[in-house]
Order: structure tokens, then C-alpha cells, then sequence
């Protein structure tokens, strides 16, 4: 068993755990793109960053790639982890704005505005349609061809594969598929019709105090006292 700190509380894994998994044995909900339980993790989207080492000598990882060690110490709900998460989601707003799943995840984590022209993009590179197709599927139809900003997905030679066996797998597990509510003559980059609480804790303490899903508004501020 491998030992180690997790939001402050000593917790214990098997080893070869990673980090996403063990946040996800106790509990602690951490958002991800590019993750299924079902495919080898991948790492693309970056949304699954936790924040390890002690404070002033941390840095970020991807909790989905990253396993848990000995006395290591893992922050999942940091204010340096929430504000590049929140960043991330903006970016991915801009790249698909057309996705209800990146449109739920900009509501619930409270991304209110995007700072990047929009692309209109109809796929973000998160890998989990190509690992569907090979490790689920057995068929290999489909895998990533390019690189840098030429990447993209397609069949070998951008013909018709043979070896596609139209099980729609790769649809169903695509995030920037599922189209938002408002459809696609969407007027506004960003929908927030399911707008979460942002956690006021923050506002005070360098870590979210609870891990609710969805937030709730906690009272913070225990100095007032009740009028009588």
C-alpha cells in the first residue's frame, strides 16, 4: 500500500494508483475530458491537474497519468489548481463553444467569460474516440494523423476504412459531439444557463473547504454574529 497526504486527510491506495483514481475512491470529484474509466489514461485535456509538494515548492500534474507515492502531498481544490482549471475550460469554450458537455463543465465551474475568439471546432484532441475504437472495439478504424495544428482524426489516407464496423462507439464517447441546448444557432459563446456557485471560500483560504457536488454556498463568515 502507498501512503500519502490528500486535501490534508492520510489516505492509502494500492500501488500503481493514480491520483484521479484515488480522488475518485474517497470521494473527490475531479473534472476531466480526455478520461474514461474503460481506456488507458491519456493526459490530453489537462482538466484532471492537481497541484503535489508543499506549498512554494508545488507543482501541477495530470492526476490521471500521474501514480500516488509515498508521502506525497496532493491538493486537489487549491486556488492555483481552480484557476487553471477554470482557464483551461475557457479555452476549450472557445475552441468547441458548441458542446453541451464543455458548456455543463463552463456552468459548473463557474467560467463566466471567454477571453479567446471563438474556432467553432468540431473536436478537441482528446484522444477518446481513437483509444475507444483500439482498446474497447478491436478495430483500430480510426487514429490521430499529423501533427502540431495539422493533428487531427481520421481513417488511414482519409478513405473509408474497412475495418469500421459503424458502432458508433466513437460517437458516443466523443465530448464535443452532444450539441448544447440553445442548438447550433447558439447567439452567445457561453451558455451558463446551469451557472454554479463559485466556492466563496476561496475568497479566504488557499483550498475549497468542502468538495459538494454541485457547490453550496457555505457561511463564511462566523465573526457576525446572529441578529436577535
Amino acid at each position: 500500500m502507498v501512503n500519502f497526504t490528500l486535501n490534508g486527510l492520510e489516505v492509502s491506495v494500492e500501488k500503481g494508483t493514480t491520483l484521479l483514481e484515488a480522488a475518485d475512491f474517497y470521494g473527490i470529484e475531479i473534472p476531466t475530458l480526455c478520461h474514461d474509466k474503460g481506456l488507458s489514461p491519456y493526459g490530453a485535456c489537462r482538466l484532471c491537474l492537481v497541484e503535489i509538494g508543499t506549498p512554494g515548492r508545488s507543482r501541477l500534474v495530470s492526476s490521471c497519468t500521474y501514480q500516488a507515492r509515498e508521502g506525497l502531498n496532493v491538493r486537489t481544490h487549491s486556488e492555483r489548481v481552480i484557476k487553471a482549471r477554470k482557464l483551461l475550460i475557457e479555452m476549450y469554450v472557445a475552441l468547441c463553444p458548441s458542446s453541451k458537455v464543455i458548456q455543463c463543465l463552463a456552468s459548473k465551474y463557474h467560467v463566466t467569460k471567454v477571453r479567446f475568439s471563438p474556432k467553432h471546432e468540431d473536436c478537441i484532441l482528446c484522444g477518446l474516440c481513437v483509444r475507444m475504437c483500439d482498446e474497447q472495439m478491436q478495430a483500430k478504424a480510426i487514429s490521430f494523423v499529423n501533427r502540431g495544428g495539422r493533428r487531427l482524426v481520421s481513417t488511414p489516407f482519409a478513405k473509408k476504412s474497412e475495418d469500421c464496423r459503424l458502432c458508433g462507439a466513437c460517437i458516443y464517447i466523443c465530448p464535443a459531439c452532444q450539441t448544447r441546448c440553445q442548438g447550433p444557432q447558439e447567439e452567445n459563446i457561453l451558455c451558463n444557463a446551469c451557472l454554479n456557485l463559485e466556492p466563496p471560500c476561496l475568497e479566504k483560504f488557499e483550498d475549497v473547504m468542502c468538495y459538494m457536488d454541485p457547490c453550496v454556498a457555505c457561511e463564511l463568515n462566523t465573526d457576525k454574529k446572529p441578529n436577535k
